[in-house]
């Protein structure tokens, strides 16, 4: 993420804007001498969004000064403290809502992530998230994912070529759809059909694309199928193809994980830690004058 991109800055303010509107109407009950708070953590997790909370105290005042006492990505304990903040009390009180929101918001992922991730651990199957995201907070929710330990599927239709159901569906099937697709994409992009049956995997296999998405095949299937299209990959070796092909699982329900071990897969792509996450509850408390 880069803090320092005028897009970040115009989103904070709007994100300000919209808590803020035409001023905060209890600023005039305020002293002008500075205050110091902090936070706490309410619960145990995984803290994310640090950088961004200063970032919008920073909006609002650029003497609010903000001290990390965690880093993202690391574990929360309930009752840590988790930051300390010094600065008039104007801004501290005007960005509290909005800076506690994102960060619960963010952690609560980071939280779930970690937990399923750690559902996979010794397996070599790493676990991945989709484009079911909040619209606008894309770059945020995919960082919170990271800072869980997964990592990222593509950003936006822009970043890779799936081929989807409904691709499929609309066109002349497997083959002409991604030879289409690698006529006109950048040598660069990567081609990757979501399939539903053996039958498609194989054809998208021998089409050369460079993932095959498996939706909703059960890990019994997956342990014959996976060796089968790895074999398949390497005899049949487009021009100028490695021969090499990453293999992902999809619709598998979070409490499931664990019965893909050995599915042989090198993805679970899930939108569970965005979509179904609960906040990790953090609370700003003031401790007096500076």
């Amino acid at each position: 993420m880069d803090l320092r991109s005028p897009a970040l800055n115009k989103l904070i303010d709007n994100w300000l804007d919209e808590d803020l509107g035409r001023g905060d109407l209890t600023g005039v009950a305020l002293n002008d001498t500075n205050v110091a708070a902090y936070w706490i953590a309410k619960a145990k997790g995984i803290f994310c969004g640090g950088s961004l909370v200063e970032k919008i105290f920073q909006r609002l005042d650029a003497s609010v000064r903000v001290k990390l006492l965690i880093l993202d990505g690391d574990c929360l304990t309930e009752g840590q403290t988790i930051l300390e903040l010094e600065g008039p009390p104007s801004a501290l009180v005007a960005g509290e809502r909005t800076a506690l929101n994102l960060a619960m918001r963010l952690s609560g992922i980071a939280t779930s992530t970690a937990e399923l991730v750690k559902e996979l651990e010794g397996t070599g199957i790493c676990l991945c998230d989709t484009r079911k995201t909040t619209p606008g907070m894309r770059l945020f929710e995919k960082y919170a994912v990271r800072c869980g330990g997964g990592i990222n599927h593509r950003f936006g239709l822009d970043d890779a070529a799936m081929l989807k159901e409904n691709h499929l569906a609309w066109s002349n099937g497997i083959e002409d759809a991604v030879l289409a697709v690698k006529s006109s994409a950048p040598w660069s992009s990567k081609v990757i059909v979501e399939v539903e049956s053996p039958e498609q995997a194989e054809e998208a296999v021998l089409a050369g694309v460079d993932g095959v998405l498996l939706d909703e095949f059960s890990p019994k299937e997956l342990e014959t199928l996976v060796p089968h299209l790895r074999n398949l990959a390497k005899s049949f070796v487009t021009t100028g193809g490695s021969g090499q092909i990453v293999l992902e699982a999809s619709g598998v329900k979070p409490k499931n994980l664990k019965a893909y071990a050995t599915s042989g897969v090198d993805l679970i792509s899930t939108s569970a830690p965005i979509t179904q996450s609960s906040w990790l509850d953090f609370s700003m408390r003031f401790s007096g004058l500076v």
